[in-house]
């Protein structure tokens, strides 16, 4: 239910714009509160579209398809925040969001019961040989066999990557009676009877089955290629339902045409259609007992309400009341409400001495402070600031002129 408190910026005015057709439930979030003019579309935009559209945008909403770069940031002159509804932000510039004080929101845990489930399944469906078996039944052969077909329960599933999603698939894994080993760059506790092991080898050399989860980043891109496949357990499956760069498919293809591996799923690819219906390839089409999905580990009906709702509250949460917590751009910052006051955000680069200034400034002009939160990074200070009612507009505008100041906002 929308709080009854005004904001210091007519609702209607406010323009949301969404993208890459995200959930309902967002847009009927911000439509309850009040506002209005929320602009939803189904696909993304190309670079120039979206320097065009965000010129009068507040808030924009985007999935993994749309790339909000440097030149599409320092076009939108109105901007105070992006929500990514998905789990990542590395389609966002973070460091030209950071300069122009733009808040960039995700929902880093709402869809991992998605993809976990669907790991789960994705080894049940190779370890059973179930996709040539599908194969051969639609073009009229009967397969009817046990050969090369096998239970999950004693087999060994290893992780790569115990985050959000890595500790559900061990949960569920353990539940049907599997053994867990990980590997994860940082120590992490393991949930059960999982094993941390030492090094990726070490996990891939025992496995019968292994899963990645890990980010994009250059320590990862290409981390299970040629060499580190010769240390794979002989018939074991791989599985790749993180970032398209992870795995060197090329490799992955002569590994299982050589019978090193037995199976493998994959979910996202280097290189990926723009929308539904375009031509997709992949050197990994035709081989057999080979799952290939579109990159829909999370998109269930159930993650995307989930996704709708948890960024669509963090955007507003920091319309209306300053609260940046989960950003990755501006240091997060939760507040309570102080009443007959005025809150006003600064959002400046961290240089000695800002917040000196600001007091100074209002103290100077008798403006009279009831509640200060401060909160810096490596490059931006969050600053969030209480003031007497009617003494509002003289101090935003004595704000405005601190120096290192990206942006100042009255929120009410």
């Amino acid at each position: 239910m929308a709080e009854k408190k005004l904001t210091s910026y007519p609702k209607e005015k406010i323009n949301i714009l969404f993208l890459e057709n995200i959930s309902d439930v967002a847009v009927k979030h911000f439509n309850a509160a009040g506002y209005t003019n929320v602009k939803k579309m189904n696909g993304a935009l190309s670079e120039d579209e979206l320097v065009a559209a965000i010129k009068d945008v507040h808030l924009l909403g985007i999935r993994s398809k749309t790339l909000v770069t440097k030149k599409v940031l320092d076009a939108a002159q109105k901007l105070q925040a992006i929500g990514c509804f998905c789990i990542g932000v590395n389609q966002v510039d973070l460091k030209a969001a950071t300069r122009n004080g733009v808040v960039v929101f995700n929902a880093p845990y709402s869809n991992t019961r998605s993809v976990a489930e669907l790991v789960i399944g994705a080894s049940i469906m190779l370890i059973r040989k179930i996709v040539d078996k599908n194969k051969a039944a639609h073009e009229g052969v009967w397969l009817k066999e046990a050969s090369g077909s096998y239970e999950l329960r004693g087999k060994t599933l290893g992780i790569i990557g115990y985050g959000n999603i890595g500790k559900q698939v061990s949960v569920l894994a353990e539940s049907i009676g599997m053994k867990v080993v990980f590997y994860d760059t940082e120590t992490k506790l393991p949930l059960g009877n999982a094993e941390d092991k030492k090094s990726l080898r070490a996990v891939v050399a025992h496995s019968d089955i292994i899963t990645l989860h890990v980010p994009e980043l250059e320590s990862t891109r290409n981390m299970i290629n040629k060499t580190m496949l010769r240390y794979f357990k002989k018939g074991s499956i791989l599985i790749n339902y993180a970032r398209g760069e992870v795995v060197d498919l090329l490799a992955l293809r002569q590994s299982l045409l050589d019978g090193h591996l037995s199976g493998a799923a994959v979910d996202v690819f280097p290189m990926e259609p723009e929308k539904n219906g375009d031509r997709f390839t992949t050197p990994l089409q035709g081989l057999s007992n080979v799952l290939l999905t579109p990159h829909i580990g999370g998109s269930t009906q159930e993650a995307q309400h989930n996704i709708g709702s948890d960024v669509s509250a963090k955007l507003f949460n920091y319309l209306e009341k300053g609260i940046s917590t989960g950003s990755h751009s501006i240091p997060a910052l939760a507040l309570p409400p102080q009443e007959g006051t005025h809150r006003i955000l600064h959002i400046h680069h961290n240089v000695p001495g800002v917040l000196s200034e600001i007091n100074t400034q209002l103290s100077k002009h008798t403006i009279n402070i009831l509640g200060q939160y401060l909160k810096t990074n490596d490059s931006i200070g969050y600053v969030v600031l209480d003031v007497n009612k009617n003494l509002s507009k003289n101090a935003l505008d004595l704000l405005r002129k601190v120096k290192a100041t990206i942006k100042v906002r009255v929120l009410y």
